[in-house]
């Protein structure tokens, strides 16, 4: 029937909503690679950090726009109005989170620091930072040959000292070594096996044919000796921090 009043059965069924979220990424979608292939032909426009923030900006408002053209007369202004707001919301959030990004990353360090005082936390080109660990000891989690130990740091070693069970894991066979050093220690005297380690990384520091020694008695921990610590540049302690210098 035509020409009749109207009621709420003649306003067209609206869309899923599924479909509506879908559409919306397909678009954000079409618009990203729109700007990686202009950035690609431009390279300057967003060699700098303005013209990387001016890129997202200008998706993102594409996308709103573009989604507001295609849907407009398929949602009601409310769901419309609820769509935007939302992508402005994440436009910001994605404009904070870069323009903070070096905040964010030396935030994280800093928990992880204090939650792993092990772990390396990079402070600056070639310089790595420790937190003392309670009992104000350092330990540092050091990779050799591929393999993660954690090492207490012992400036009286004169090489890297190796526990048994870190020998094991590191491919050793105590049984084939010979224990021909002796160390003169608070506990009495030990031998020592030496050897040679391929690869010692901790951070960005890495060092190649280290020396060390693997003791011959159980230990509680690995030592990193001054067979690693004279092989750098620097190192100091200034109150809880231990910091190497490549």
């Amino acid at each position: 029937m035509t020409g009749g009043p109207w009621s709420p059965d003649d306003e067209p069924e609206p869309e899923p909503r599924g479909r509506r979220w879908w559409l919306l990424v397909v678009i954000g979608l079409a618009f990203a690679v729109l700007v990686l292939y202009l950035a690609r032909r431009f390279p300057d426009a967003v060699a700098t950090r303005d013209g990387q923030v001016h890129a997202l900006y200008y998706v993102l408002l594409g996308t709103v726009v573009a989604s507001a053209l295609l849907m407009g007369r398929r949602i009601r202004l409310k769901a419309a109005i609820k769509n935007a707001l939302a992508w402005i919301a994440i436009a910001l959030v994605l404009i904070l989170g870069y323009s903070f990004r070096h905040d964010i990353v030396a935030v994280k360090d800093r928990i992880l620091a204090e939650l792993l005082p092990h772990r390396a936390v990079e402070t600056g080109p070639g310089r790595v930072a420790f937190r003392a660990a309670s009992g104000g000891h350092f330990q540092v989690e050091a990779t050799v040959n591929g393999v993660a130990i954690r090492f207490l740091v012992d400036t009286g070693a004169s090489d890297i000292v190796l526990r048994p069970a870190d020998a094991r894991r590191l491919g050793y066979d105590l049984d084939r070594l010979r224990f021909t050093r002796i160390y003169r220690t608070a506990n009495g005297t030990v031998r020592g096996a030496p050897v040679t380690l391929g690869e010692v990384t901790v951070g960005p520091i890495r060092l190649t044919n280290v020396a060390a020694s693997v003791n011959g008695a159980p230990m509680d921990r690995s030592l990193l000796g001054m067979s690693f610590l004279n092989r750098l540049s620097g190192y100091e302690v200034r109150g809880d921090v231990l910091t190497f210098h490549r």
